[in-house]
């Protein structure tokens, strides 16, 4: 790899070389086994062999477009794209798994012509071994594109990679049918291509619907969330935090929100100091623009205190409640504010907030009660 990594005159140290590298590793090999398989698949008129290069064909165009994606994505922020140009990665994987999906649906109409329209085969064991030697090549280059995508959180990376194992499949079916000829003379070449197309269909389904939901939104980074509820809640003056959004502007590029609880007893001035501290830090080593919302906290109230364990009994009956947080009661009307945290199993939100309303008004029937049900981000 130090090799290519000069040849392509790229850092081995950086996301952006990593993915260029080894996009144009995959190119090379995709255009070679691809012309081998076409010609080879022309010349003894087998419909499943030239299907398999029309597939390694598709592969280094995926190949092609994730390096333009990547070069795209790598723009300076504009003031139309503030926070940068990283998802044009996304756009990257939905227009490859549209190709491999395309590469699917010929194959599969081609495969389909073949049975109703039956063909002879000129097979020989010799293009049966090099279809193999081609498919431990794409094994190889599949699982590195994957483990490479994977470390550097590349969704095309780690989709063209999966395109390659697939083609692994596809050979095996391809080996077998050719294998059943040379040794029965029974001709399932047209078969092993409906199979091949499937295979295919498949994996370019799989890509697209992977890549719908990252534009759709998925939940943040959950380690990252950790790391950062961790650095948070190690902070002093931080009592607990919660509410945590991380929002992806590129598989690199991250904003969050976060809700922290803070002794009502402290001036903005300490907060501020303490807090700011915390956002550049979370900024330099996490590269994480973080914004803080405040709840004020007066845990040295002794009602309180109480409040704090006639809530955890409502909770421990309640399978759905994961936690709760921002408990506070205004000094000055003795309204009680209270959010509850429910896992996405709960459908009727309506009904616990009528229960809890029901349970609060027994012990505190006094106090008015601002209540919000949420459910975790990340």
């Amino acid at each position: 790899m130090k090799l290519l990594y000069s040849l392509f005159r790229q850092d081995p140290d950086s996301r952006e070389g990593v993915i260029l590298t080894t996009s144009g590793l995959g190119i090379i090999v995709n255009i070679l086994t691809s012309a081998m398989k076409i010609v080879i698949g022309l010349a003894v008129h087998s419909i499943a062999v030239v299907s398999e290069g029309l597939n390694n064909a598709a592969d280094a165009a995926s190949g092609i477009l994730t390096i333009l994606g990547t070069k795209l994505a790598a723009m300076h922020p504009t003031e139309k794209h503030p926070f940068g140009y990283g998802r044009i990665e996304y756009l990257t994987s939905l227009v490859i798994g549209g190709l491999i999906l395309y590469a699917g649906l010929e194959a599969f109409t081609g495969a389909v012509d073949g049975i109703l329209h039956p063909y002879e085969v000129e097979l020989s064991f010799l293009i049966t071994g090099l279809i193999g030697f081609s498919a431990v090549i794409k094994l190889f280059l599949g699982t590195f594109l994957i483990r490479e995508g994977k470390r550097i959180d590349s969704g095309s990376l780690v989709a063209v990679g999966k395109e390659c194992r697939t083609d692994c499949i596809v050979s095996v079916v391809t080996i077998l049918a050719t294998l059943v000829y040379l040794l029965f003379d029974l001709s399932l070449d047209a078969y092993a291509a409906v199979i091949t197309s499937l295979v295919i269909i498949k994996a370019g389904a799989e890509v697209l619907k992977d890549t719908v939901s990252e534009l759709l939104g998925r939940p943040g980074d959950k380690e990252l969330a950790q790391e950062l509820y961790r650095v948070i809640r190690e902070e002093p003056m931080v009592l607990n935090a919660a509410d945590m959004m991380l929002h992806n502007y590129g598989p690199d590029a991250y904003s969050g929100s976060v809700n922290i609880e803070i002794d009502c007893g402290k001036t903005v001035e300490e907060v501020y100091a303490n807090i700011h501290d915390l956002q550049l830090r979370i900024m330099h080593e996490y590269h994480v623009t973080m914004v803080f919302g405040i709840y004020a906290v007066n845990n040295d109230r002794e009602t309180l205190k109480e409040l704090r364990g006639y809530i955890a009994r409502f909770i421990r009956e309640h399978e759905h409640i994961k936690s709760y947080h921002a408990l506070y009661i205004d000094p000055k009307n003795n309204d009680i504010y209270c959010d509850l945290v429910v896992d996405y199993s709960l459908r009727d939100w309506d009904a616990l907030e009528a229960e809890f309303r029901a349970y609060m008004h027994e012990r505190y029937p006094e106090n008015r009660l601002e209540v919000v049900i949420e459910t975790e981000y990340v």
